[in-house]
C-alpha cells in the first residue's frame, strides 16, 4: 500500500512455470534444476496459531484467524518470536544457498563506487554536493564557496548514525543568508523525523528541536523563522503546518495551516526565486497550493487556486507570474500562465502550451528565459524546450529509443542551463547539462559500474502486448545479446508497480546485471494504474477498474512467453508496496503461469486495512482503491483483495519480505498473509518470509546494507531457474 518511495524498489521478477509443476517437492525442483544445490526443505515451517476475529460490514462477515498480529507497538514478544522463527526457518531452508548469497552480495556491492560523490550544485553562493568514501555506508553533505576551495562538511551521516540500527537524513535546508541548517533525521525507519538546527559559523548546535514532523524543512527569508510540517503520530499523516521562531520551544509554534480533510496528503517547499513558500495539498484526484510570502513569514496565506473536485494542479513561479500546470480542461495537462495578483481567477490565466489528447505533460522546469516540459506521447519520453523570448521550441535529443529523464537540481533562474539525470535500461545514469539555447549537452558524471562494463553487450526494446480486452500494454525489455535466443528458452525477471499513476521508467539498474549476465531477460509491464499512456492510463487502473491492473501483468506474462522472449516454466514476478498487492492478485489469479514470486513489503490485506482509520496513511488512499463504508466499494475491493481471495490450491514459489518498522505497509500484512497462505495453499513449494528487524519501508538504510535482501532474492530466483552463479 501507500506511496513507494521509487528509491526504495530494486528489480522485479516474474516466473511462469506449468501447472503440473505445482506439485512437485521443492527439493525435487532443486534435483532437476540445479543438482548440485539442494534446499533444507524437511525442516517443518512455522505455524501460526489461529484466533478467530470476526468483522462485519455491509451484511458480509470475515474470519480473520490471524488478526491477532497486530501489535502497533511492536513489543508483543509472541508477534516477535514469531517474526524471527520466519526469519530463521528462511535462513535454515536457504543455508545451502549462503555461499550463493555471499558470491551475490560481493557481486553487487562491487558496482557501487566506494569513493564518490555527486555533482556539485551552484545555490545561493555556494556549491554542494555529497560524498561517500571506503566502506562507509552513509555520505557525508558538504559545500564550498567556490569549486577550487576546501570544503565545508555541513552533516556526516556516519558519525550521526553511530549507535543506531536505521539511520535517515530526511532532508536538510540553509538559511538565506548561509549562517544556519536546519536538518531532519529518523532513526527507526517510521518516517517521523526530528528537526535540528545548526549554526555554520561555530558548528555547534542550537536548543531548537522539533520532533514529530514529516522531515520536510523550509526557511523564511528574515532567517529567524522555519517552517515544517507535523506528522499525526497515529495515522503518520503529515496534516498541520507550523511556523517555528528560533529560540523559542516547539510549544509556541504557531499553527499557519491544517489539514482536515484525510484524504490529503501535505508538503511544503520553497519557490526558486526563494520569494514564496509553498503547501502542497494532495489527493490522488484533486490537488492545490498555498502560498506564504517568505519575506514576511507572519503574514496570512493566501489561496492560490481553491480546490475542486477532479482539479489539478502544481505551479512555478516566475518573476512575473506562475506557470501552472493543470488537467483543468485538459485531461492529459496543459501549462497555462497565471498573474501574480489574479492566481485564484482561471479566467485571467493564459494558455502556454495547449492540451493534446495524445500527449501526457508530465512536469515542467522553469527558467527566467526557458520552459521545459516532460511529456509522452504513446508512452515514449521527450524533453521540449520553449524557448520564452523567441517562442522556438526545440526537443532535447537523446540516444536512447526508450528512457527516463528527471529534471536534477535546478535551483537557479538566471541561467540557460538544465539540469537533468539520464538513464536507459543500456546506459547507466547520467547527468547531464544541457544549454537551452544550442542544446549542446555535457556528461558531467556518469554512474560507474565496473571496469568491465560494456553498455554495448546489452540491448533493449520496446514491445506491444495485447491484454484481454484488447488494450495493448507496453513493455520494456532488456537483456544480453549474446545470452538471448527469442526461441522461447530464456527465463524472465517481469517487474511491474500499476498504482497512483506512478510511471516506472526503463533506467538503468545495475543489480539487475546480476541476472541479465546470467541470461534473463529483464521486463518492465507498463501496466494500467501507471500513467505510461497518460491520464486515462492511471484512471483505468484505479478504483473500479483495479481489476486491469492485475489482468494486464497476467497477460504480459502469456505474451510474452508466446512472443518467444521467455522460458514458460521459469518466469518470475516481483513487486512491491502496491507492487506487492498486485503480486498476491497474481498468484491468486494466475498461480500457474509464474515459477516464483517475490513480493517486497506487499499490500495485501485491502478491505481491513482500508477500513480501519487509525492505520497510518489509510484515509490518504481511499480514492485511489475506495472506502469501504461505501458498499460498492467494498464489494469491488473483496473480490480482488490478496488476503480474502487465498483457496486451497497451488501457488507458485513465494519469497515475503517486510520491515518491523514499516510505516506505509505495517509488518502485520504479510505476516497475516503468509501464515493464512501457510494454511490453504495445496503444494510443497517454498513459502520464505523474511522481516528486517531494523528497518521500514524502504528497507536497510546503509548504501551496502540494503544489498543483502537483493541477494537473498535474486539467489532464490537463480536456484529455482537452475541458473548457476
Amino acid at each position: 500500500m501507500k506511496y513507494l518511495w521509487i528509491a526504495l524498489a530494486a528489480g522485479g521478477l516474474v516466473a511462469g512455470c506449468g501447472v503440473e509443476n505445482k506439485t512437485e517437492n521443492p527439493q525435487q525442483v532443486a534435483e532437476s534444476a540445479a543438482p548440485s544445490v539442494m534446499l533444507n526443505t524437511q525442516v517443518s515451517a512455522p505455524v501460526a496459531k489461529k484466533v478467530p476475529h470476526e468483522m462485519t460490514a455491509h451484511g458480509v462477515t470475515r474470519n480473520d484467524n490471524y488478526y491477532w498480529m497486530r501489535d502497533d507497538s511492536r513489543t508483543d514478544e509472541e508477534i516477535l518470536s514469531h517474526l524471527e522463527q520466519e526469519n530463521s526457518y528462511v535462513e535454515t531452508v536457504l543455508a545451502p544457498l549462503k555461499k550463493n548469497r555471499e558470491a551475490l552480495y560481493e557481486e553487487l556491492v562491487s558496482r557501487i563506487e566506494k569513493d564518490d560523490s555527486t555533482v556539485p550544485v551552484l545555490d545561493n553562493g555556494y556549491w554542494y554536493y555529497t560524498s561517500y568514501s571506503g566502506e562507509n555506508e552513509y555520505p557525508i553533505y558538504l559545500r564550498k564557496p567556490s569549486l577550487d576551495a576546501e570544503p565545508q562538511v555541513l552533516l556526516d551521516a556516519n558519525r550521526m548514525s553511530e549507535g543506531h540500527d536505521y539511520f535517515s537524513i530526511g532532508s536538510y535546508a540553509v538559511s538565506s543568508n548561509n549562517k544556519l541548517l536546519a536538518y531532519s533525521e529518523d532513526t527507526l525507519s517510521r518516517r517521523i523525523y526530528t528537526v535540528y538546527v545548526k549554526s555554520l559559523e561555530s558548528e555547534e548546535k542550537l536548543d531548537d528541536v522539533l520532533e514529530g514532523t514529516s522531515g520536510s524543512v523550509v526557511w523564511a527569508n528574515d532567517n529567524t523563522h522555519l517552517f515544517y510540517v507535523k506528522k499525526d503520530p497515529q495515522t503518520l499523516l503529515g496534516y498541520q503546518v507550523y511556523r517555528h521562531k528560533l529560540g523559542t520551544s516547539q510549544s509556541e509554534d504557531v499553527l499557519v495551516y491544517e489539514e482536515s480533510d484525510p484524504t490529503f496528503y501535505t508538503y511544503i517547499s520553497k519557490s526558486k526565486d526563494d520569494s514564496v513558500i509553498y503547501i502542497h495539498h494532495d489527493n490522488t484526484e484533486k490537488t492545490g497550493v498555498t502560498l506564504i510570502d517568505a519575506n514576511n513569514p507572519t503574514s496570512q496565506t493566501k489561496v492560490f487556486l481553491p480546490i475542486e473536485d477532479g482539479q489539478e494542479y502544481s505551479v512555478a513561479k516566475a518573476s512575473d507570474g506562475y506557470f501552472v500546470l493543470t488537467n483543468i480542461g485538459a485531461k492529459n495537462f496543459r501549462v497555462m500562465k497565471a498573474p501574480l495578483d489574479a492566481t485564484n481567477d482561471v479566467s485571467k490565466w493564459q494558455e502556454v502550451i495547449a492540451h493534446r489528447p495524445d500527449v501526457f505533460l508530465q512536469s515542467i522546469e522553469v527558467m527566467n528565459n526557458h520552459l521545459v516540459v516532460k511529456e509522452k506521447e504513446n508512452g515514449m519520453l521527450r524533453l521540449v524546450v520553449h524557448n520564452l523570448t523567441s517562442n522556438e521550441e526545440k526537443v532535447i535529443p537523446t540516444q536512447d529509443p526508450i528512457y527516463g529523464a528527471y529534471f536534477n537540481a535546478n535551483p537557479e533562474m538566471d541561467t540557460n542551463k538544465l539540469r537533468i539525470y539520464y538513464s536507459s535500461l543500456t546506459t547507466p545514469g547520467s547527468i547531464i547539462d544541457i544549454n537551452l539555447d544550442t542544446l549542446e549537452s555535457e556528461v558531467m558524471k556518469q554512474t560507474r559500474v565496473s571496469d568491465t562494463f560494456d553498455s554495448s553487450l546489452y540491448a533493449s526494446e520496446r514491445v506491444m502486448i495485447e491484454a484481454r480486452d484488447g488494450t495493448s500494454v507496453p513493455v520494456s525489455l532488456v537483456y544480453r545479446k549474446d545470452k538471448f535466443k527469442k526461441d522461447g528458452t530464456n527465463p524472465l525477471y517481469q517487474y511491474a508497480y500499476g498504482s497512483y499513476g506512478s510511471t516506472v521508467d526503463p533506467t538503468f539498474r545495475s543489480s539487475w546485471l546480476s541476472l541479465i549476465d546470467r541470461g534473463f531477460v529483464v521486463a518492465i509491464a507498463h501496466i494500467r494504474g501507471g500513467q505510461m499512456l497518460g491520464r486515462e492510463w492511471y484512471e483505468d487502473g484505479k478504483m473500479h477498474q483495479k481489476i486491469n491492473t492485475f489482468t494486464d501483468f497476467i497477460d504480459v506474462s502469456k505474451g510474452l512467453v508466446a512472443k518467444q522472449y521467455a522460458d514458460k516454466d521459469r518466469v518470475f514476478a516481483m513487486g512491491g508496496s502496491a507492487g506487492g498487492l498486485l503480486m498476491g492478485a497474481i498468484v491468486n489469479m494466475a498461480p500457474e503461469l509464474y515459477q516464483g514470486v517475490s513480493a517486497h513489503v506487499p499490500f495485501v490485506d485491502v478491505v481491513t486495512t482500508m477500513s480501519d482509520a487509525s492505520i497510518p496513511l489509510t484515509t490518504g488512499e481511499y480514492t485511489e482503491w475506495g472506502n469501504p463504508a461505501n458498499k460498492a466499494e467494498f464489494d469491488y475491493m473483496l473480490s480482488y483483495s490478496p488476503y480474502d481471495q487465498i483457496e486451497a490450491k497451488d501457488y507458485p514459489h513465494m519469497l515475503v519480505t517486510t520491515g518491523l518498522h514499516d510505516s506505509q505497509v505495517q509488518y502485520f500484512e504479510p505476516m497475516k498473509w503468509v501464515a493464512k497462505l501457510r494454511e490453504y495453499k495445496t503444494d510443497d513449494n517454498l513459502l520464505l518470509f523474511k522481516t528486517d528487524m531494523e528497518a521500514g519501508h524502504g528497507g536497510a538504510s546503509g548504501r551496502f546494507k540494503r544489498f543483502e535482501s537483493t541477494a537473498l532474492e535474486y539467489a532464490f530466483v537463480l536456484h529455482l531457474a537452475g541458473v548457476p552463479l
